[in-house]
């Protein structure tokens, strides 16, 4: 019995310490992204690999964004999916992916959770093949 007492005790200890932790993080990395894109008349496919990184905004809940995680990469993959070639080809045109998956990502969390959850997305990896 004492044992368990002394078990039970070390857990509540150190519970707070892995919360503390998680919570002060404020950053959510998704799953790398491998999509083919563009439309392909004639030659070889294109590939876009994609690791994104999101930023809690202020109030977000990181329950939310893992409790929704699956859904965020479903439209995450379509708009990869449908980008042309001219749209991947600069710095500036990959920025405005980025913000324009920024939208995608807080307009479906608007719409499940009644708020945005995140305030930036980066591309920490962008390779176009």
């Amino acid at each position: 019995m004492a044992i368990k007492r002394f078990l039970w005790m070390v857990a509540l200890l150190i519970a707070p310490l892995s919360w503390g932790q998680a919570l002060s993080n404020p950053y959510v990395e998704l799953e790398a992204f491998v999509t083919n894109f563009g439309e392909v008349q004639s030659g070889p496919l294109r590939f876009l690999k994609a690791d994104v990184t999101l930023h809690i905004a202020e109030g977000g809940n990181r329950i939310d964004l893992e409790k929704h995680k699956a859904q965020i990469r479903n439209d995450l993959i379509f708009l990869f999916k449908s980008q042309k070639e001219a749209d991947l080809a600069t710095v500036e045109a990959q920025t405005v992916l980025a913000q324009r998956a920024l939208q995608i990502v807080q307009e479906a969390m608007v719409k499940e959770t009644g708020h945005p959850q995140v305030d930036d997305l980066f591309f920490t990896s962008l390779v176009i093949q």
